[in-house]
């Protein structure tokens, strides 16, 4: 009998220490041209079951800003001068790594307005962790950005290399956090792979559509360059830039109504 319980007790605490799925999604979608949004299939529909974002389905020619930030390589301060200087919001995702080594420009990012997203502590892919470690991730690297600015919970989560399930999507949802991806992005983390601001622009104009969610990442010389010919040319083609709370204020007040009981 006491071997029963014994076997029992180890097979609960295996399956709490295990991921509780082992299947995988890599956020991808098909493309959109001429101002038209990607598809991304089934995601959506299991994104917003969650209260998650990869676009500004309003049809206003909103664009949201985002920018992943893993580490260092000199350009995030000309980006900062850039979004100043044209009164654009932006919101920076970041890692453990990035926190520790580069305090004073995460102070000057909130210190200008800008977001702070949780992109975990180690970048690990997040559907291959346990439930408590999937959370410790996400509250190391909250407690890390709490150390240098005050702000004591991050909002919005990207998880590392855009990998997820329905589990962290859910977990993520449960810990408070708002899942974030994007509806518009291409091949631009190769610091040593330098084509010109110019393809950096054509990468992103050929997508761009209302309400697109944009994912750069501030390792691209050629990003940190085009983005005053991006933002300057898409204000004259109409459209607006905006930070990811007008998105969420905006879905709230546009949620209908309940009768109180």
């Amino acid at each position: 009998m006491k071997k029963c319980v014994l076997v029992t007790l180890i097979i609960t605490v295996m399956a709490f220490m295990l991921p509780q799925s082992s299947y995988a999604y890599g956020w991808g979608f098909k493309k959109g041209y001429d101002h038209q949004p990607p598809d991304v299939g089934k995601y959506g529909d299991l994104l917003k079951q969650y209260g998650g974002y990869y676009i500004d389905d309003s049809e206003e020619k909103n664009i949201y800003l985002t920018f992943d930030n893993g580490y260092e390589a000199g350009y995030t301060a000309g980006i900062l001068d850039v979004l100043q200087e044209e009164q654009v919001p932006a919101t920076f995702f970041v890692t453990g790594h990035y926190v520790r080594s580069e305090p004073e420009l995460i102070k000057r990012m909130v210190a200008e307005g800008h977001l702070l997203g949780n992109h975990s502590y180690h970048h690990p892919d997040s559907t291959g962790l346990t439930k408590p470690n999937f959370e410790k991730e996400l509250t190391d690297l909250d407690r890390a950005v709490e150390k240098i600015t005050g702000i004591d919970k991050l909002q919005y989560f990207r998880p590392p290399g855009g990998t997820f399930n329905e589990d962290t999507i859910k977990w993520a949802s449960e810990l408070g956090y708002i899942h974030v991806f994007w509806s518009l992005a291409f091949v631009d983390w190769h610091s040593d792979q330098k084509k010109g601001w110019e393809s950096a622009y054509q990468q992103v104009e050929k997508q761009l559509h209302p309400g697109a969610i944009i994912l750069l990442h501030t390792v691209s010389e050629d990003n940190a360059k085009a983005l005053v010919h991006m933002i300057k040319t898409f204000r004259e083609q109409g459209y607006t830039f905006k930070s990811l709370d007008d998105l969420v204020i905006q879905d709230y007040l546009l949620e209908p109504l309940h009768d109180i009981r």
